[in-house]
């Protein structure tokens, strides 16, 4: 009965307001930004329901449907984004690798043998310096002066020890 009713008043402009709303909240699930689609879609959705219902139980049974509308669009929205067949500004197609020059920062290996001076007393962690770039290092367990020549003798993720260079 009350869904009839719903039916039975809905004008132009609720109905305009409804659709656009629904079209605005897909267009931000789709191509998600500063949120602007989903805010204006919130509001013509809720400006549709002002419109439309008249009693509470009307206004509760449209949000109800509207919510079922938005989750129908949100599982195909999961649906095509587990087979990959999103837009491309979505979906990241290139990778990073070091084929191509790519370092990450979790991959220091390439300082392996380096040879810097330390900056800072290492006791054994502090700070030295590798053709200008400073690094936070630890000591292979000794004592090193600041200003001591050191090298780099092994790197475990972000943890490089450094020997002292007689």
């Amino acid at each position: 009965m009350d869904l009839m009713n719903i039916i039975s008043q809905l004008t132009v402009l609720s109905i305009i307001c409804l659709i656009l709303g629904l079209i605005f909240m897909t267009l931000e699930a789709f191509h998600p930004g500063f949120g602007a689609f989903g805010i204006t879609g919130a509001i013509l959705l809720i400006l549709g329901v002002v419109l439309t219902a008249h009693s509470i139980t009307q206004a509760f049974l449209m949000i109800m449907i509207i919510l079922a509308i938005l989750a129908v669009i949100f599982g195909l929205f999961l649906r095509l984004a587990s087979k990959g067949k999103l837009n491309k500004s979505l979906v990241l197609n290139h990778s990073q690798n070091r084929e191509t020059g790519y370092i990450g920062t979790e991959d220091l290996n390439y300082l392996l043998g380096k040879e810097g001076i330390t900056t800072t007393v290492l006791r054994p962690s502090g700070t030295g310096d590798f053709a200008g770039v400073k690094l936070d290092v630890v000591s292979d367990s000794e004592f090193i002066s600041p200003g001591t020549k050191v090298k780099i003798i092994k790197v475990e993720g972000r943890r490089i020890v450094v020997k002292a260079i007689k």
